[in-house]
């Protein structure tokens, strides 16, 4: 099991304290398994097992306690029997209907530790958030990063050399529990395919209460064959009219909603880096894993640019920055992150194999006069830095991380 350091040192401070600490993310990011790394580390401290309730809300052993009063009064009952903290564990609190209720009463009436996890961005933001309101901490929750897979993967791998590692990455994407599949491409890609499958019917389709599941699967097909490029919803009305399907641009961007709340594509807004403002139109989208991308639709490694692009994305929403893309006249920057002081900016390019990409790469930063840090990523040998911005390889920027 990968220790994960990167989201225990962000969870550690909160354990203990009388905040609910909720764990989101896309299905098989690993949130079940934080809890229960979560649960070694106050083990460590001395507590005893007996003080632990778990439940996970997916399992058909608890279909009874779907209710806020059935979890409610299980919990209850099964607190009376332990001396000292409780330390209560729901993971997929979601299918519990007003699960907000009964976590705020345990708040008040135990002496209680809680931890919750959820498939849903929008677990938080319902009416009935209002009863967590200020008394929750919430921790995002993603695949792996490379980092994270390299440990995995050169465990089962020792020989392997840091680019074949990344080559294997780029094919199979981030998910944690590859490593127990061995990265054996066949069923890697069956687990990748069933994990996609239940994200768009069980988060997308059953939760939203989606007819026409057609149109979905277009949309959705559409937005991962064009990670990391710019379109619009009228773009994508014309691209379904192409293939006799009428549709209304509210409705595809409800459906892109539906998806980006459900973790699977994450939205970037682009930004007027002269007039300091969110454009309202054209944003980008990259998906919460490259390896589902390879298993539903193909073409990572033709695609690699895109792909590229979306790794080092969520590599940066990883790291705590918020992102997005900027404009400056008429060039674009791929990221702008910013994080409390901070401002990066990176360029991603697969190869600077002509004068002429170099020139369009280094040169996007020409109009940008700051001094915060700039950078072109790829995944050229050489350094090529040049009038103060910096060139890495992607392998060495993704491996020396917070």
């Amino acid at each position: 099991m990968i220790k994960r350091e990167l989201y225990m040192k962000r969870i550690r401070p909160f354990i203990g304290t009388d905040l609910v600490k909720v764990l989101t993310g896309i299905r098989r990011s690993g949130k079940s398994v934080m809890l229960e790394l979560i649960k070694q580390e106050i083990l460590e401290q001395g507590v005893s097992p007996k003080n632990f309730i778990c439940i996970n809300l997916e399992d058909m052993r608890y279909s009874n306690l779907l209710t806020a009063k059935a979890l409610h009064d299980e919990v209850i009952t099964r607190a009376e029997n332990i001396e000292g903290k409780v330390y209560l564990f729901f993971d997929e609190i979601q299918e519990v209907e007003d699960w907000e209720k009964c976590i705020n009463s345990f708040r008040v009436a135990l002496d209680c530790d809680i931890y919750i996890t959820g498939s849903n961005a929008k677990l938080l933001s319902g009416e009935l958030a209002t009863y967590l309101g200020g008394r929750y901490v919430e921790f995002i929750i993603y695949p792996f990063s490379f980092a994270e897979f390299n440990e995995m993967y050169k465990q089962l791998n020792p020989q392997t050399t840091i680019a074949d590692t990344f080559k294997a990455y780029l094919f199979f994407g981030g998910m944690p529990y590859l490593g127990n599949l061995r990265y054996e491409t066949e069923p890697v890609q069956q687990y990748l395919s069933d994990i996609f499958v239940s994200v768009q019917l069980k988060d997308v389709i059953k939760r939203n209460k989606v007819r026409d599941v057609d149109l979905l699967e277009r949309i959705i097909a559409y937005v991962i064959a064009n990670v990391g490029t710019t379109f619009s919803a009228n773009s994508l009305v014309k691209f379904l009219k192409s293939e006799r399907r009428t549709v209304a641009a509210e409705t595809v961007m409800n459906y892109i909603k539906y998806c980006t709340e459900a973790f699977l594509f994450y939205q970037v807004k682009r930004q007027d880096l002269q007039g300091k403002q969110l454009l309202a139109i054209n944003e980008k989208y990259y998906i919460a894993d490259h390896g589902i991308r390879e298993a539903v639709f193909g073409g990572n490694m033709r695609d690699i640019n895109l792909v590229l692009e979306n790794i080092v994305y969520m590599e940066m929403l990883r790291r705590g920055y918020a992102v997005t893309v900027g404009k400056i006249g008429d060039k674009e920057i791929d990221f702008v992150c910013e994080k409390q002081d901070e401002k990066i900016y990176l360029q991603v390019a697969y190869l600077l194999a002509s004068e002429e990409t170099i020139k369009r790469e280094f040169g996007a930063f020409d109009n940008i006069k700051d001094n915060y840090p700039k950078y072109v990523l790829s995944l050229d040998e050489f350094d090529m830095s040049r009038n103060g911005i910096k060139h890495l390889n992607i392998r060495e920027f993704l491996m020396n991380g917070d």
